[in-house]
C-alpha cells in the first residue's frame, strides 16, 4: 500500500470519528489551550499520553473496587500497574513532544485516586476498619498528604530541580502501603499489632510526602547511552529477587526509597559544613 492510500485511509477514518463524535461534542464542547510560544489556542487534546494516564486511573479505580469486594491481591497489583502507566505517560509525552497544561492537570488527577484514595481505601478495607476512628483518620492523613503534596508540586512545577522531588513521591508512597496489604494473605501478615503497623505507616507515609526531605527523581538516567555490564547483571539480579518473592522485594525496595530523604537530609548539614570548610581553607590560601 502507497503513502498516498494510507493516508487517504487515515483521511476517512478521521472523518467517520468525526460523525461519530459530533453530537456529544456539540454537548461538551472542545479543549482549547494557549500555546506558549504564541498566542493562538489549539483545539483539542493529544491521545497517546492521555492513553496512559486513562490506564493508570482505571486501575487506581479498579483497586478500590477490589478493595471493596475483599480482593486484596488484585487490588495492591492494580495499584503497581497504575505506576508503571503513570511513568510511561510523562516520559511518552516528553519523547514524542506532546507536553500540555490539561495533560499535566489529568496526571494529577488520576494520581490522587491511584495513589492517595485507592492505597488508603485498599489499607483501610484490610487492616483499619477494627481500629475505629483511629482507622479512617490515619486514611485520611494519607489521603489529604496526597492532595497537598500533589498541589505544592503543581504550584512549583516550573522552578522544582529536575533531579530531586522535595518529599515523598505518591507513587512509591502508594506502592508502600500496598505491598504491605498484598503480604496480607500472602506471607500471613495479620493482627491486631499488624493492624496498628498499617495505621502508622500510612501516617508516616504521609508526614513524608509533605515533608523537606529531597528524593531522588531517577530523571537524569539516560536509557540511551552505554552502561557498564556489570550494571546489567545487576539489573537481572534485582529482576531475580522480585521473582522470587514480589511483594516483599518490591516493598523492601520502597521502603529503602522512602528512607532515603531522610538520611539524605540529615547528610546535608555535614555536606554544607564541608564545603564551608574548604572554601575558608582556599581563601586562606590567597
Amino acid at each position: 500500500m502507497s503513502s498516498k492510500d494510507q493516508t487517504s485511509n487515515t483521511d476517512e477514518l478521521e472523518r467517520a470519528a468525526g460523525q461519530i463524535e459530533a453530537p456529544l461534542a456539540s454537548l461538551v464542547g472542545d479543549y482549547e489551550e494557549s500555546q506558549s510560544d504564541s498566542a493562538a489556542q489549539a483545539t483539542g487534546i493529544f491521545l497517546l499520553p492521555n492513553l496512559f494516564t486513562s490506564g493508570a486511573l482505571f486501575c487506581g479505580f479498579y483497586s478500590i473496587i477490589a478493595g471493596m469486594q475483599g480482593d486484596f491481591y488484585a487490588g495492591a497489583v492494580a495499584i503497581l500497574v497504575a505506576m508503571v502507566f503513570d511513568g510511561l505517560d510523562g516520559r511518552v509525552a516528553r519523547l514524542t513532544g506532546t507536553n500540555s497544561a490539561f495533560g499535566a492537570q489529568y496526571d494529577s488527577l488520576a494520581d490522587m485516586v491511584s495513589f492517595g484514595v485507592a492505597p488508603a481505601l485498599l489499607t483501610f478495607n484490610w487492616a483499619l476498619t477494627d481500629l475505629g476512628k483511629v482507622g479512617w483518620v490515619a486514611a485520611f492523613i494519607y489521603t489529604a498528604c496526597v492532595a497537598l503534596r500533589l498541589a505544592r508540586f503543581n504550584a512549583h512545577r516550573e522552578n522544582d530541580d529536575t533531579t530531586h522531588f522535595t518529599g515523598l513521591a505518591s507513587p512509591p508512597a502508594a506502592a508502600t502501603a500496598a505491598c504491605l496489604v498484598w503480604m496480607g494473605p500472602t506471607h500471613g501478615w495479620t493482627g491486631p499489632t499488624l493492624d496498628w503497623v498499617h495505621a502508622l505507616l500510612l501516617t508516616a507515609l504521609g508526614f513524608l510526602m509533605i515533608s523537606r526531605f529531597p528524593y531522588s527523581s531517577f530523571k537524569s538516567i539516560n536509557f540511551d547511552r552505554r552502561v557498564p555490564f556489570v550494571r546489567m547483571l545487576s539489573i537481572v539480579a534485582v529482576l531475580g529477587l522480585i521473582a522470587l518473592d514480589p511483594p516483599l522485594a518490591i516493598w523492601s525496595m520502597a521502603v529503602v526509597y522512602a528512607l532515603s530523604g531522610p538520611i539524605q537530609y540529615l547528610r546535608q548539614p555535614d555536606k554544607d559544613s564541608q564545603e564551608g570548610a574548604s572554601h575558608h581553607e582556599k581563601t586562606d590560601l590567597h
